[in-house]
């Protein structure tokens, strides 16, 4: 590598007639070294590379994806490219996208403006912060319909957030996803923030609703609602949903099954446990920062509230719900019941449209692949399908069956022939009139001699 003072005398001497093999002579240079500044190949104060970056194989995949996706996040692609085999370094990817312009520009995300915001202290343990994330355009097979509902919960000191996939958001289902979040979380703050959902508080008014002031008093928390359109007062959650959006959401496969995005999106959520902070001049990680929070521990049972989720019963007699299949009794095929269960006990129930308990059974660890039967079930549908079962002797399919006559006429119709021959053209079969006609045929006949003349 040569100073700006080595690229000047290089160039002045070359100015002044000398070769390139003097100059390499005269400074103790390379002669390809010597020609590489004198061409403008070497920049002075930049040592070339000896060996090419880590960075170079991946640059067409990390082009084509940003180009598919402009607005990817680079700890995004950087994920993907370490399973593809990159061993360098986040710096060394961001540093690829910004000099080789890898990210399309976005007209729209420039033009955007900033506001300023305020700093809101958070001490240890104090606040966990609320949301619901409506995930767009969901794999079909998870049959929710156009939105996937995540709900994530995230602490307002430390930044640690975890997030659970739900059928739906309304209070029963976000009791569940509740309880099922402080489990992932590790405790329970002092208190929680919500905006204004319906299924915690009242939307007008922020009043809190009787039904959740029950859940609010079974975990011990206080509730605390966020002001009309003021999203920035639970910042901390807000920059979770985001993360979850880009980070995982984008990159979820069609033929990924919900139990498989829960599975993907805790690993991301608990890597992300390692982002760096520095507190009071101390460089430590989220991690370790929300393992210092004081917390309340878990409740042993979830708030009861009841689930009730719409299932269509197969032929076989049987319901699919969280990942395993239970039975109902003989008759219902194509039939729409409800599955019940209360949050906190080991059974369910299903029930028709009528309100009417056709099955209680004990619930299986979702996504068992389980099939839980009822012997009295197992019984009725197997006398059912024997009392539909004809015992006679089956059909010979080797019988010779010729057309019939309705079929030959209806033949001779389409084909626009006559469905029965002429009368006048009718066949004799009488015998007797053939021999009166023979008869008559045997004898040459008389003719007058006058007629002749």
């Amino acid at each position: 590598m040569l100073s700006l003072e080595g690229d000047v005398e290089v160039h002045a001497l070359h100015a002044q007639g000398w070769t390139i093999s003097a100059i390499a002579r005269h400074l103790k240079l390379d002669r390809k070294t010597v020609r590489a500044y004198l061409n403008g190949d070497r920049v002075p104060g930049q040592r070339a590379r000896s060996m090419p970056l880590l960075i170079e194989p991946f640059i067409d995949y990390c082009r084509i994806r940003l180009a598919d996706d402009p607005h990817l996040w680079a700890s995004t692609l950087f994920d993907e490219i370490v399973e593809l085999g990159f061993t360098g370094s986040y710096p060394s990817l961001t540093t690829a996208i910004r000099k080789l312009a890898l990210r399309p520009h976005c007209e729209p995300c420039h033009a955007a403006k900033g506001r300023d915001v305020a700093i809101i202290a958070h001490p240890p343990g104090e606040e966990t912060q609320w949301d619901w994330v409506e995930l767009p355009d969901p794999p079909t097979d998870w049959g929710v319909g156009r939105h996937a509902h995540l709900l994530v919960g995230a602490f307002a000191h430390s930044s640690r957030w975890r997030g659970v996939l739900a059928p739906a958001e309304d209070f029963a289902h976000l009791v569940e996803a509740l309880d099922q979040v402080v489990l992932r979380l590790g405790g329970v703050t002092r208190r929680w923030r919500f905006d204004r959902m319906a299924t915690v508080c009242s939307p007008e008014s922020g009043r809190i609703t009787p039904a959740f002031s029950g859940v609010a008093k079974h975990y011990g928390v206080g509730v605390d609602i966020c002001p009309p359109r003021h999203g920035n007062r639970k910042g901390v959650v807000e920059k979770s949903n985001h993360a979850a959006a880009q980070r995982w959401w984008r990159t979820v496969a069609d033929d990924c099954s919900v139990t498989a995005a829960q599975a993907s999106l805790d690993r991301l959520s608990q890597r992300l446990d390692g982002r760096r902070r520095v507190r009071d001049g101390q460089r430590t990680t989220v991690g370790e920062l929300a393992e210092s929070e004081p917390l309340h521990p878990v409740p042993a049972t979830a708030y009861p509230a009841e689930l009730r989720e719409p299932r269509k019963v197969t032929a076989q007699g049987l319901v699919s719900w969280r990942g395993n299949e239970y039975s109902v009794p003989p008759g219902l095929p194509g039939a729409v019941v409800t599955v019940i269960h209360r949050l906190g006990s080991e059974t369910i129930s299903i029930t028709t449209e009528s309100g009417a308990v056709v099955a209680a059974h004990c619930r299986a660890p979702d996504g068992a692949g389980r099939v839980v039967r009822d012997e009295g079930h197992v019984l009725a549908l197997e006398r059912s399908v024997l009392a539909a079962f004809d015992a006679s002797k089956p059909c010979t399919h080797k019988t010779r069956r010729p057309l019939t006559a309705a079929a030959l006429e209806e033949s001779a119709r389409l084909r626009g022939r006559p469905s029965s021959p002429d009368p006048a053209q009718k066949v004799v079969i009488d015998l007797s009139v053939y021999a009166a006609t023979a008869a008559n045929l045997s004898h040459a006949p008389h003719r007058d001699p006058l007629e002749q003349q």
